[in-house]
């Protein structure tokens, strides 16, 4: 029997049994402890097991004493109905905190069981994926889940990738193409050639970041952390004082001591411990279902207050797929000028050098290039044939005259001398302006653009974009100094390795794409799973309303429990209204909560 079902039992049971007991009129007081502990018997249980580890203080605690005291005083009907309206208040909290976190278990389906490993001899076998080194090749059917990043190297099939990107379309791979783990092969055979171990794979890295979300917990959570600790001694010791020092001076030392009792059941800060967590949790899987992860409350908290949204250009606002667009040489020919840069940048994994090769097929010739160095932000010094090339900003080299031409600019210099520039060109992605106007409309105060690319290049994908403030011919290091510059909470929008230490600096940094570099996913605090730039307004919106959510139940709790504890006191309310300020306002604040979670 589940929980849920036991407890529903349990509340049934006891209120029949309280029905019975009043129906047939019976006296005798012993009796009604049978549905006072049908209720209520786990909650005592636990009061006794925070006594005895330090943790008196907690709401098993005042509900018991308040039960008790009742029970003591004749009000036994009142003891039992507590105990059963916190039972009905208890499902209702796990109820949806098992739907929540099924939302997040669905995330966690990522996890392959087996990976089908190919043997010398052309067989497979069944084999753990952790077992599975880099460079082999792996087997994947139809209907199984791809175990380990990789290249297929044999079939053609569709892959599902929803559970990565949130993307319900499946996605075409044949020979050549990149493959995640975590996406289901749909229908053919396919032969992978793994990139990566089981641990560097993306399912990994995604249940890493899923597992760790709850380390970073936000302010709101860290202050109803703190506000139950002094708020419910305070009431204990105010509610004392209630039972004592009035009949000091007018007598009746029974209604003074119901008053405390009733004030004590009122005082239960279980709307607020429940339902705060709850709502940070609902939001983190309500993104996730979406193709965003999110690292901890805290990072909600931080989307839902932005002021400024700062873009990377290349990968991030473009496609990041490059193309020559123009070869202008100036002491040697065109082709011999695009052979060097293509040798120069043999090594670089940067997308201009991507660029070059594939303009240069021969890159891979017998041309000995050998130490080559890259300066990040710079561009690449290396030796082919014996001459020392240098390709990448004017910064590297001497007598690099003024270039008009749009796009990327790569100078190639060979021994010091200086012999023409390449123009490698990108294209804003089709949401980028879309999404700025998104930010915009959300009073997002400030969106800019960083890039290490020339100024003509980064004006024209700004304004394409309708980004009206930028930078350009950054270093990775001038990037950290613009963002911390920046006034207010602010976020950055990155995808390569160059970008790591500024999604460090950021308040909240985002990387894009599933694809992106290990090291942005690593630095970043969200990670959006696909390329979609619609995603981070999105992302704020949900945020946004999460805080709402939050605020209604901190604010509508305390101030309704703040109401009914003067009335307690006062006498005016007795213990039904106590259990509507404690069991009501908790399931209207958890029903508040899941609202994130839905589609």
């Amino acid at each position: 029997m589940n929980e849920h079902l036991k407890i529903v039992v349990r509340v049934v049971t006891a209120g029949a049994v309280l029905s019975a007991l009043n129906f047939y009129g019976v006296g005798i007081p012993a009796l009604y402890l049978l549905p006072y502990l049908i209720a209520g018997y786990d909650v005592i249980i636990e009061a006794f097991r925070g006594i005895r580890e330090g943790e008196i203080f907690g709401e098993c605690f005042l509900m018991s004493i308040a039960t008790i005291g009742a029970l003591i005083l004749g009000e036994y009907n009142e003891a039992c109905a507590v105990m059963i309206f916190y039972q009905v208040g208890e499902f209702f909290a796990d109820y949806a905190s098992d739907r929540t976190r099924e939302n997040i278990t669905a995330l966690m389906d990522l996890r392959p069981d087996y990976a089908n490993l190919e043997k010398s001899d052309g067989t497979s076998t069944q084999v753990s994926p952790s077992s599975v080194s880099e460079g082999s090749i792996i087997v994947i059917k139809p209907g199984e889940k791809i175990p380990i990043d990789g290249v297929v190297v044999e079939g053609h099939s569709g892959i599902d990738t929803s559970k990565l990107t949130g993307e319900s379309m499946p996605r075409d791979v044949m020979a050549g193409s990149e493959v995640l783990s975590g996406c289901v092969n749909l229908s053919g055979v396919l032969r992978v050639r793994t990139t990566k171990t089981f641990t560097q794979s993306a399912a990994s890295k995604i249940l890493e970041l899923i597992e760790s979300a709850g380390a970073s917990k936000s302010s709101s959570e860290k202050f109803i952390t703190r506000f139950a600790k002094i708020y419910t001694p305070s009431v204990c010791i105010a509610a004392l004082s209630i039972a004592l020092i009035p009949p000091l001076f007018a007598g009746n030392f029974r209604a003074w001591v119901y008053r405390a009792l009733t004030f004590l059941v009122v005082s239960c800060p279980c709307a607020l411990v429940v339902s705060v967590p709850l709502a940070f949790f609902s939001a983190v899987g309500t993104m996730g279902r979406r193709g965003v992860l999110v690292k901890g409350g805290i990072f909600i908290e931080r989307l839902a207050e932005l002021s400024a949204v700062i873009f990377d250009k290349t990968g991030t606002l473009t496609r990041g797929v490059f193309g020559v667009t123009g070869v202008y040489p100036v002491s040697i020919s065109a082709d011999e000028l695009l052979h060097l840069a293509a040798h120069a940048e043999r090594f670089s994994h940067h997308p201009a050098a991507d660029a070059l090769r594939r303009a240069y097929p021969n890159e891979a010739d017998s041309c000995a290039v050998t130490d080559s160095e890259e300066t990040a932000g710079f561009g690449v010094c290396t030796t082919v044939n014996g001459h020392v090339v240098r390709a990448g900003r004017a910064a590297m080299m001497e007598g690099v005259p003024k270039v008009s031409e749009t796009g990327t600019v790569i100078h190639v210099s060979v021994d010091g001398e200086y012999s023409g520039h390449v123009v490698i060109s990108d294209t804003l992605k089709n949401d980028a302006k879309s999404a700025v106007e998104a930010l915009k409309s959300l009073g997002v105060e400030r969106v800019m653009m960083l890039t290490g690319d020339a100024e003509q290049s980064a004006k024209e994908a700004a304004m394409s974009a309708g980004i009206d403030e930028y930078h350009a011919g950054l270093l990775p290091s001038d990037k950290v100094e613009i963002v911390k510059s920046v006034k207010g909470v602010k976020a950055f929008a990155g995808d390569g390795i160059n970008d790591a230490p500024v999604l460090a600096c950021a308040d909240v940094g985002i990387a894009m794409g599933a694809l992106g570099s290990d090291a942005a996913v690593e630095a970043a605090d969200v990670v959006i799973m696909d390329d979609d730039l619609m995603k981070i307004p999105e992302a704020v919106k949900i945020s946004r309303r999460c805080m709402r959510i939050v605020r209604q139940n901190v604010y509508g709790s305390i101030g309704v429990k703040m109401l009914c504890l003067a009335l307690g006191a006062l006498g005016i309310a007795g213990m039904r209204l106590a259990v509507f300020a404690d069991v009501g306002v908790l399931i209207l604040a958890v029903i508040n909560s899941i609202r994130p979670v839905r589609p």
